[in-house]
């Protein structure tokens, strides 16, 4: 058994906001750790292009980003490790956290910046063009602008299914929407929208049977409608999945409150949770914008957070 670690500020996440967090608190003096946990850089490293970072003029790749995150965290003193969080214990004044099942650490504060993982179909044509980053995604803010004038198709029946749908009606010349049941599961108001919208058509009742392509990118998508049994195929070069995310918050439930899609529960207008000194950031707690930008955001705001508690225990 290996000895009790002692540590100032732990970080869970090596996503934009885990890094943002290490960023200020490597400044603030407080020698975070960081655990990289089981998707080091976390979902950007499966964008392609992000555009909307501001400061990138240019754009930059999902993964060379967070190298570059990763290499200023560790310039102000970051201790960036392998390995990820298997178990807590936020029951008592101690905060224990235990790494890859073996390590146990005790920490005077936390930050979970564990984010969230978009839920797909899980069809191995989809998974391929995701790998290849050639059409498939999960986030049509991210990247419908790629899109422009083309046409694209759009899997989904909850609100954010309609957002994204409305979204990409303005940058893409058609839309097509597929829900899978006979409803869609969004407001009223939101299915309204997408449907008072010329360039959106919507088709019920129908599954994804394969997303089609010349092995590089996506050229169309097999579609099966289950109430005229027929099988038919829609051009397309972008297909976007709009499913839902679940946020990687499992491990903390027993100590954290979290709501009832999994979302870690912040006090408003802060980062802190419902246990002193456990602080959380992005997309763990953020089921609205899931930006980059905005996970970055609540990383700083979680240090700064973290900072003042420490201040109070002096």
């Amino acid at each position: 058994m290996s000895a009790i670690e002692n540590v100032k500020c732990l970080i869970i996440g090596s996503g934009p906001a885990g890094y943002t967090a290490a960023i200020y608190a490597a400044r603030a003096n407080m020698n975070p750790v960081l655990y990289q946990g089981t998707q080091p850089g976390g979902q950007l490293t499966t964008t392609n292009e992000v555009e909307n970072f501001p400061g990138y003029v240019d754009g930059v790749t999902g993964p060379e980003m967070m190298v570059q995150l990763q290499q200023q965290a560790q310039r102000f003193g970051t201790d960036v490790r392998d390995g990820w969080v298997t178990k807590v214990d936020f029951s008592g004044p101690v905060h224990k956290v235990w790494v890859n099942e073996t390590k146990e650490i005790h920490c005077q504060t936390v930050i979970i910046s564990t984010g969230a993982s978009a839920k797909y179909l899980g069809l191995p044509s989809e998974q391929h063009y995701l790998k290849l980053g050639g059409g498939v995604s999960a986030c049509a803010v991210c990247d419908g602008f790629f899109y422009r004038n083309q046409e694209v198709v759009i899997v989904g029946a909850g609100d954010s299914a309609c957002e994204e749908a409305h979204y990409l009606s303005k940058l893409c010349k058609k839309v097509t929407m597929l829900v899978r049941s006979e409803q869609f599961r969004a407001s009223k108001i939101m299915e309204a929208r997408v449907r008072k919208t010329e360039n959106i058509e919507i088709i019920m009742h129908t599954d994804t049977v394969e997303v089609l392509g010349d092995g590089q990118v996506v050229t169309g998508v097999k579609a099966h409608n289950k109430t005229s049994g027929e099988t038919f195929e829609i051009p397309a070069t972008g297909f976007f999945v709009a499913i839902g995310h679940t946020p990687n918050t499992g491990l903390f439930k027993d100590f954290i409150t979290v709501d009832e899609t999994g979302y870690i529960k912040n006090v408003a207008g802060s980062s802190k949770t419902n246990v002193s000194g456990v602080f959380v950031a992005g997309d763990a707690a953020d089921h609205v914008y899931r930006q980059a930008i905005t996970a970055a955001g609540t990383g700083c705001m979680a240090a700064l957070d973290a900072e003042r508690y420490l201040a109070t225990l002096e």
